[in-house]
């Protein structure tokens, strides 16, 4: 058995599965496809599972796969300990209805004992506990000793997950020696000591479970194999964990070199280094599939991963931002089996940049949060309300929180905050679980049996074809008639349906006897197109002869936004640089939006940069070419493919010169003439890092224009201005009488203040020496409080507080302030107006000299204004 590094495991393990006839199929997307039961693909076999019910034929029943996974249940053990990860890759082998145990046992002990030359006497074998045939098949067929086969239960060694398909396990451990061993008689296969590894995974799916425990046998029994490629190395380089691999190695040298440590001298900066190394793997990777930070879903995983990789790189002294650095690593040790990790790169640092300037930024609002919250607390506790607030909100860890305050010899409600994580995790667990828990479970579909629809709409919008099948009410009917809604399907189509964010064709379909109208076109798993539709004349039966009718206006005015989204695609990337990417669209009759990778609002400049360059294009009568090609010349050429996107062998090209090239399967104008011009109607912020132009081409520019005149004539009649160009101009004067009238509100404000002040003043009492004045003002708000509130502190002597209430447009606000001298005996503004505002059934608070709250009950505000003295004897 000889040292072997991470990447060349990888290819043995696929070559030697492509010799036996398996197809190798690249790492699906980390980004599940059409399955709402996972946030992220967390096995091998999770983005096959259609594969494994028979909803979608596989492309050959025999497949090899290296999978991306991520798994995140246990994120904060990651780093503590040297076992937990959130990213691995899962090296799988399937069978699809083909080859069963004999053939999956025999590969897997050949690769295992031939081609990696590992000893057999260290190998050992678990099998159910019931599967006879499994240990016939290993002793006799595979040569296996007996004495190295272990009998496990089903909690251990029979793979289910609710109804459906499901199977007994066989599993092949690695004996790492005594040394690694617990020492009792009793050490061995399912020990809990790390003598023993679980490096490969055998499941026989041959049973179907109908959910009360009831197996029926398979007609087509499976095979679904894992083996993690990370678990493999540790076994093949003899290292004890994931951090020690070879590539994983390189990746934490890189980040020890930007720190300054060295990993193994001190416990606290391993743990950092190990948090580091394992959150940049994923979240490289997760960006380059589409992920994008956010917060919530797997845009919330993201984020928490970069934060706690940035937060652990100030433990280790790192005060600037260096993620962004370390990708090149990931890159370098991942970009032979993953090229998509090089072509994204430019993306990925940008993302990683980005969210990790953000979370500086947000730690600094956290330190400026949190020394509010001292400043009006008059506990030596801070409650777990806040901890969480600055945890959850602002991403404020509750270590480091601790450490501050007992620098202040104060303290934090740990049970509780405790007891709101736990809750928000419950919360989270539940939504997940709403989504769909059963990852088996697919869509009923009773269109399954059909053929794939032939779509004919590239090439024309009319045609003549046949009804296939008629749905209504959910279930397969013959027939339909005058009123019914229906879903039909035709043998072939001229309607496009609904995909990479074009919207499906309506239309017309006529028989001899029936004239039905299309609402909507969209296609299943299966490729067969379904058309929403209501009969608006006539009857109507399966089988029925047909002449379908795409509306042609609207299709024109689709295809225009289409071409348009990839000429616009191509501007965003030459204006503002290879980090865009598409991260949504969608494109209808009358208009194109346009969902983009990039990291701050764009300026005008930017803007018409965009837009002038998009419209050169169209005005140059660039023809538009589509052509289907294998995707390695697709890739040649320089195609841009759809974020997170999987495709097949053979692609299709969209073409507009040299300007742009992309995958799509869209359906395009032939010529970007024909597009008219293009104009951007608004750009804004979609999620952090992600924003949105929405334009409009062809006679919706006209209808933009028409719209917009419009509006400048009304507008130039409500400001009496004659001539729609001389609106500047009168706005700018209008908005200079409109400051001064500002002004002269104000000065009558103080003005009033002033009066109602000395008043307010005249009857204030005094307690053990602080003078102290209430009131509560009818048509005053929150602005003329303020200003009341900073006069009595800049013009009294001697300790004074005063606590005032407003009511404004029907709104009460409570005001208090409280001079240095009075803040000298102890008052405090924010715990006055909270305890005081409490009374009403309000909340707020603020800083020593000033704060305000809310009054929930104005019944009360008498009531709370009376209490004002008593409160505050307790506070001097």
């Amino acid at each position: 058995m000889q040292w072997t590094g991470l990447n060349e495991l990888r290819e043995k393990y696929l070559s030697f599965f492509e010799s036996k006839g398996h197809l190798r199929l690249p790492s699906f997307p980390l980004i599940p496809k059409d399955d709402n039961s996972l946030l992220l693909i967390n096995s091998g076999m999770a983005p096959m599972k259609k594969y494994f019910t028979g909803e979608v034929t596989p492309p050959r029943k025999r497949v090899t796969t290296c999978q991306k996974c991520i798994r995140t249940p246990d994120i904060e053990r990651v780093g503590i300990t040297a076992r937990h990860g959130t990213y691995f890759e899962m090296l799988g082998n399937f069978s699809f209805g083909d080859y069963f145990k004999r053939e999956a046992t025999a590969w897997a002990w050949e690769f295992f004992t031939e081609v990696l030359e590992m000893p057999k006497e260290l190998l050992y074998v678990s099998i159910y506990e019931d599967d006879d045939e499994a240990f016939e098949i290993w002793t006799k067929q595979n040569g296996v000793d007996p004495s190295h086969i272990v009998r496990l239960g089903k909690e251990d060694n029979f793979w289910e997950h609710g109804s459906g398909p499901c199977g007994p396990c066989s599993e092949i451990y690695f004996d790492r020696g005594e040394k690694y061993g617990c020492g009792k008689p009793t050490c061995g296969v399912g020990c809990d000591c790390d003598r023993f590894v679980e490096v490969w995974n055998l499941v026989f799916t041959q049973f179907d479970n109908d959910g009360h425990n009831n197996y029926t046998p398979l007609d087509h029994p499976n095979i679904d194999t894992g083996m993690g490629l990370e678990r493999l190395a540790c076994v093949m380089q003899g290292v004890d964990n994931l951090f020690l691999v070879d590539t994983v190695q390189n990746i934490m040298k890189h980040i020890s070199r930007i720190a300054g440590v060295e990993y193994g001298a001190d416990e606290k900066s391993d743990i950092s280094l190990r948090v580091i190394t394992d959150h940049i793997r994923s979240t490289s990777f997760m960006i380059s599939d589409g992920v994008m930070p956010s917060n919530e879903g797997r845009g919330y995983v993201l984020r928490r991963l970069l934060r706690r990789a940035a937060r652990h790189g100030r433990l280790l002294g790192i005060n600037h931002p260096f993620l962004s650095d370390v990708v090149d690593t990931v890159i370098q040790e991942n970009e032979n089996a993953y090229p998509e990790l090089r072509e994204k790169s430019a993306m990925i640092k940008k993302v990683i940049s980005f969210e990790e300037e953000s979370f500086y930024k947000t730690i600094d609002k956290g330190f400026a949060l949190l020394n509010n919250i001292i400043d009006r607390t008059d506990t030596k506790m801070l409650s777990g309300e806040d901890a969480f607030l600055l945890s959850d909100t602002f991403g404020f860890p509750i270590d480091l929180t601790k450490e501050i305050l007992a620098e202040k010899g104060m303290s934090v409600d740990e049970d509780r905050f405790r007891a709101l994580v736990l809750k928000q995790r419950e919360t989270a667990r539940a939504s997940r679980k709403n989504t769909g828990a059963d990852a088996w479970a697919g869509d009923a579909d009773v269109l399954e049996n059909l053929e794939k629809t032939a779509f004919v709409g590239y090439t024309k919008l009319e045609t003549e074809t046949s009804i296939t099948a008629l749905v209504k009410d959910g279930a397969r009917v013959e027939s339909a008639e005058t009123g019914d809604d229906i879903v039909l399907t035709l043998a072939e189509t001229p309607f496009y349906a609904e995909s990479g964010g074009q919207v499906g064709d309506t239309g017309v379909i006529q028989t001899d006897s029936c004239t039905i109208q299309v609402l909507d076109t969209t296609k299943n798993a299966s490729g067969v197109y379904m058309h929403k539709a209501v009969v608006k004349e006539g009857f109507v039966r399966a089988g029925d002869t047909a002449h379908a009718a795409v509306d042609a206006e609207r299709r024109f005015a689709i295809m225009r936004n289409h071409t348009a989204a990839h000429l616009l695609q191509a501007a965003l990337r030459t204006v503002l640089g290879d980090h865009v990417e598409q991260a949504g669209q969608l494109v209808n009759e009358q208009a194109v939006r346009f969902d983009f990778t990039h990291f701050s609002a764009l300026t005008d400049d930017e803007l018409l940069a965009v837009e002038k360059l998009v419209n050169e294009k169209i005005l140059e009568n660039i023809p538009v070419e589509c052509r289907e090609m294998p995707i390695e010349e697709a890739k040649k050429l320089g195609a841009m493919a759809l974020f997170g996107e999987k495709y097949g062998d053979v692609v299709r090209v969209v073409s507009a010169g040299d300007f742009s090239k992309e995958f799509c399967g869209g359906t395009h104008m032939d010529a970007t003439a024909k597009l008219g011009l293009f104009k951007i109607v608004s750009e804004s912020s979609v999620a952090a890092g992600v924003r949105r132009i929405e334009g409009v081409t062809g006679t919706n520019l006209l209808s933009l224009i028409y719209s917009t005149n419009h509006l400048l004539k009304d507008t130039a009649l409500s400001m009496k201005v004659a001539n729609p160009a001389d609106l500047p101009v009168r706005a700018a004067v209008l908005v200079q009488e409109i400051k001064e009238k500002d002004k002269e509100i104000d000065s009558l404000r103080a003005r009033i203040a002033t009066t109602v002040l000395d008043t307010v003043l005249d009857k204030a009492v005094e307690v053990k020496g602080v003078k102290i004045a209430t009131a509560m003002l009818s048509g005053t708000g929150s602005d003329t409080l303020r200003t009341m509130c900073d006069m009595i502190r800049a013009n009294s002597t001697g300790p004074v507080v005063a606590v005032i209430a407003g009511i404004l447009d029907g709104k009460a606000t409570l005001a208090a302030t409280a001079n240095k001298e009075a803040q000298a005996r102890g008052v405090k503004a924010g715990v006055l107006v909270k305890a005081v505002a409490q009374i009403t059934g309000g909340n707020g608070g603020g800083k020593p000299d000033f704060a305000m709250a809310g009054i929930k009950d104005q019944s009360k505000i008498d009531e709370a204004l009376a209490a004002v003295a008593n409160i505050l004897d307790g506070q001097i």
